[in-house]
């Protein structure tokens, strides 16, 4: 027994010891060296030595990696992740397989209990697409619920509200972003949008620099550029596109709206500079080729603007401009049957398009159709109600229906109307001779002297000899000797189109009395020239996540017109 007992003293005397020694070595030495005392565990550097592998360890045993990934994917089993499937989501969302990245949606939402806010956020991007518009914006606003310091999210509720037609709202959402987020570029574009979208020009005009000052697009430029056509301001417009040129030169829709807005105020060879350009770098571009060949129609070319009309027929074969400027073309030509029969497609596509029925009005009154000129006239008066040329038209078939008393009606108010277009007084003044009130016929003659005295300055203006002819004939049936007026050089009639009694040679001229003789003096309405006005728009398409806004279809500028008679349209 007493040995046992002095073996267990000994055993734990000796565990003690190596203890202590076990202690006393870890403590760190210190050596003494040049620079001063350093510190060292030997202990460690034991430790290290030890524990070193060599560099072929991990290639030498392949098994270990598969085993880290089969616990990895065990531990990812065990606690669910709320974002583990997102980038199954985002692989078919961006494939468009639209049904597949909605099932996994669905299950990405059950497993995480409706938290998981990219599914919620792709799903309602799936719904806009899909038209339901009302149904995203309430996901993105559970969106904006779940992540309330995201600006991504405000903008999209923004932009939901904002093709729901809530501009005000979407503004209201649009300034929230910006407070989250005042560098971003497409927060101040889309306020614009909506700005000009209110008709606060003012407002849109800062917002859209604030956007360009931030980050130069092209779309900013566009939409800068509509606010000065909306306003009427066409060559503040022009210089926003020679910027826009400057910045983006291969920007093909640029480039023709600068073209169209040139060929609007009649600068051909601008014009003609930038829609090559435009078909240089897309040869394709059907606008740009509708344009030109609307250019070359304008001076009489209409074999050659019915070839590029062919082009265009091939890419955009229900387009309502095209088929006017074809049938237009057709009516250059004389062929009456096949220019009606172009308008009236034109017209079916474009049924509130006023230019289109003022043709159609045109052709039939050049064919004496006169009732159904009358009726497709008064088409254009209830879209077109403040154009004094249309009124005088509507007079033309009334007086031709035999109804002088409402064409006096209309010639009055086409004259109350057009302050410039001297062909209304004259007709007027036609009208009043045949009913034998002289002293009438006569202040509408001097009405319409003093308008051509004021046009005989301007570059664009030519007058049809047809116009002129009847003019002196009607001074002297007045006996107010040969209008002094008509100096400037016509026109020649051969490039120009003629209205009802246009293809009548002058030797068959019948006198002042006769219904023929005013539908020859409404023929010159065709060789009458103007500088074209207003401005329409374009729209482009909604696109996904994160891109400003867009204007829609009748938002982009209005493009150019033809002779007054032509009336043609452009997309």
């Amino acid at each position: 027994m007493e040995s046992k007992h002095s073996s267990q003293q000994e055993a734990v005397c000796t565990e003690r010891k190596s203890d202590s020694a076990a202690t006393a070595g870890s403590q760190p030495e210190k050596t003494k060296t040049k620079t001063g005392l350093k510190t060292t565990n030997r202990a460690e550097e034991r430790l290290a030595t030890r524990t070193q592998f060599p560099a072929t360890a991990e290639s030498q045993k392949p098994w270990l990696k598969k085993v880290a990934f089969l616990l990895a994917f065990k531990q990812a089993q065990e606690f669910p992740i709320l974002e583990k499937q997102n980038w199954l989501i985002h692989l078919h969302y961006i494939r468009k397989d639209y049904e597949a990245c909605k099932a996994v949606i669905k299950e990405q939402l059950q497993e995480t209990q409706g938290l998981c806010e990219y599914a919620i956020y792709v799903q309602a991007l799936i719904f806009r697409l899909e038209g339901n518009i009302q149904e995203s914006l309430e996901l993105f606003q559970t969106c904006a619920v779940l992540s309330p310091q995201c600006a991504d999210n405000l903008k999209q509720v923004a932009r939901s509200l904002f093709l729901l037609g809530k501009h005000k709202a979407a503004i209201e959402v649009y300034n929230e972003a910006a407070k989250l987020n005042q560098k971003d570029w497409e927060i101040c574009h889309n306020l614009g949008v909506c700005y000009i979208y209110l008709k606060q020009f003012d407002k849109a005009h800062d917002q859209l620099h604030n956007a360009l000052h931030l980050n130069r697009h092209d779309l900013t430029y566009i939409m800068l550029g509509k606010i000065h056509l909306l306003q009427g301001d066409l060559d503040k417009a022009i210089e926003i596109y020679k910027k826009a040129v400057e910045f983006s030169p291969e920007n093909t829709e640029l480039l023709t709206t600068l073209g169209h807005l040139y060929l609007q105020l009649g600068i051909y060879q601008k014009a003609f500079e930038h829609l090559g350009n435009a078909l240089t770098y897309d040869p394709t571009n059907y606008k740009a080729i509708l344009a030109a060949g609307s250019m070359m129609q304008t001076h009489g070319d209409f074999d050659v603007a019915l070839t590029k009309y062919r082009v265009v027929a091939c890419a955009v074969p229900e387009s309502p401009p095209l088929w006017n400027n074809i049938g237009m073309c057709f009516f250059g030509k004389k062929k009456y049957v096949a220019a009606i029969s172009c308008l009236k497609r034109a017209n079916y596509l474009a049924p509130f398009d006023w230019k289109i029925l003022y043709n159609l009005g045109l052709v039939h009154l050049t064919m004496q159709q006169y009732a159904s000129a009358f009726h497709f006239v008064s088409a254009a008066i209830n879209l077109q109600p403040k154009m004094g040329e249309l009124f005088m038209l509507l007079a033309v078939a009334l007086t031709n229906l035999e109804d002088p008393e409402n064409a006096r009606r209309a010639y009055a108010e086409a004259a109350r109307l057009d302050r410039h277009h001297p062909l209304v007084n004259l007709n007027y003044a036609v009208l009043l001779y045949n009913q034998g009130e002289r002293k009438g016929a006569l202040a509408q003659f001097q009405e319409m002297e003093k308008k051509v005295r004021l046009l005989k300055d301007s570059p664009s203006l030519e007058f049809d000899a047809e116009m002129v002819e009847m003019a002196q004939k009607l001074g002297a049936a007045l006996q107010v000797g040969e209008a002094l007026a008509w100096t400037k050089p016509v026109k020649d009639t051969k490039s120009k189109h003629r209205s009802a009694s246009a293809s009548k040679a002058a030797s068959l001229q019948q006198p002042l009395g006769s219904n023929q003789a005013l539908g020859q003096a409404m023929s010159s309405a065709a060789a009458y020239r103007k500088l074209p006005s207003g401005a329409g728009g374009t729209a482009q398409p909604t696109k996904p996540p994160s891109l400003p806004l867009e204007p829609e279809p009748a938002a982009g500028a209005q493009l150019t017109e033809a002779p007054a008679q032509i009336r043609e349209t452009q997309e």
